[in-house]
């Protein structure tokens, strides 16, 4: 698997056709110019105006450009990946099937359920369209959403963009804001031995989505002025890890087991019953994985007033994890974990899920010439 990339940049779009044939030819671009930006290619894919518009679109100005932007000419590719999904939206649209494809929309393709806690933003979750541009330079990858963004603007217009970034795994399992490493197990730098039962898309499921997976978005924040004061010692609590190291409590290295069964000289777990990774193991979800690879985030700051003493006023960060998680079906994985989390995880005291989609990522272009989703559309 691809080693993480220091840079991300996540779009969400919506579509605003009712054209099939449109819909297939803004997909053909998308493959197309993403596979010239991974190689560092200058953009020259012309901007594709659809001969009908819908009613509301119908007096928007058409971009005639065709040239590159430039802001990442001559910077080379950087490891630049990208990834297209597809979310509910594209099969169905106030229960209407929008493109004749209803009938091939995957069971795996969930509306997520509301958990307990959600603070979720409509305006920042979901979309008909999935875009992730990944990369070691912020630029280049800002770069590449921008410009397949503007090959038609009147049939797919963003929704939402989120930025992110992760540190170089070259001294080890990247860390989170928290200071914790975050990835440990089962994220793609070391993932479950088994993919074909994880993360590929199941074999009697959609035929088109052979090859693919599925994707759970979640945009966490973090109240880190409130971890900030808490002690190390009670922090590895919550988490159930040591802060340096990243082993688990009770065990001396970062990818020891985690035993769920040692306890301390006080008699109590050792990794405490709220611990984070105690509910998050497959040990204590029937099995149950998915593949994490997951960025930090930084929105700025916002004003806040403390509802408590010393009743103070200032500025908290809008800041915390992008987590994709990656599996075989979310209804057996992200739901069924994250049930038990949302109401019993010790962590819930410095986070909130903010933002939320679901989007199946099918199988890549199988060579040049053809495109992402086209045995989809086929």
């Amino acid at each position: 698997m691809t080693d993480t990339q220091q840079n991300t940049v996540i779009a969400s779009f919506d579509l605003h056709t009712t054209s099939r044939d449109e819909v297939v030819e803004v997909l053909r671009r998308w493959t197309a110019l993403a596979a010239s930006l991974a190689h560092g290619d200058s953009t020259t894919v012309p901007i594709y105006t659809p001969k009908d518009v819908s009613d509301s679109y119908s007096n928007t100005t058409q971009i005639s450009t065709t040239s590159d932007s430039l802001e990442a000419w001559q910077v080379g590719p950087s490891r630049l990946t990208v990834t297209i999904g597809f979310g509910r939206g594209l099969f169905l649209s106030e229960g209407k099937d929008r493109y004749g494809i209803a009938s091939r929309m995957p069971e795996e393709l969930v509306e997520l359920p509301h958990f307990a806690g959600d603070e979720l933003d409509p305006a920042q979750s979901d979309g008909d369209l999935f875009l992730q541009a990944c990369g070691d330079d912020l630029q280049v990858v800002f770069h590449a959403v921008r410009s397949i963004a503007r090959i038609s603007p009147d049939v797919a217009a963003l929704r939402w963009t989120q930025i992110g970034y992760s540190p170089s795994n070259k001294a080890g399992t990247p860390r989170n804001l928290m200071g914790f490493k975050d990835g440990t197990i089962n994220s793609n730098a070391h993932p479950p031995a088994d993919l074909d039962s994880t993360l590929w898309a199941p074999a009697d499921g959609q035929s088109w989505m052979r090859g693919g997976t599925y994707l759970v978005y979640r945009r966490i924040r973090m109240s880190l002025e409130h971890w900030d004061r808490l002690q190390v010692g009670d922090q590895e609590k919550v988490i159930g890890r040591q802060k340096v190291s990243g082993a688990p409590l009770g065990a001396r290295d970062e990818f020891d087991a985690l035993d769920l069964d040692t306890r301390g000289s006080d008699g109590a777990p050792a990794i405490p019953v709220d611990a984070h990774v105690r509910l998050a193991a497959p040990e204590t979800n029937d099995g149950a994985v998915l593949i994490r690879r997951a960025f930090a985030y930084n929105n700025g700051t916002t004003q806040f007033t403390e509802r408590w003493p010393p009743w103070r006023q200032a500025l908290e960060y809008d800041a915390g994890l992008l987590f994709l998680g990656y599996q075989q079906d979310p209804r057996k994985s992200f739901v069924a974990i994250n049930s038990k989390l949302a109401i019993n995880d010790a962590l819930n005291q410095f986070t909130t899920h903010t933002a939320s989609a679901v989007f199946a990522i099918p199988p890549g272009a199988s060579g040049p010439g053809h495109w992402v989703g086209e045995t989809l559309f086929a």
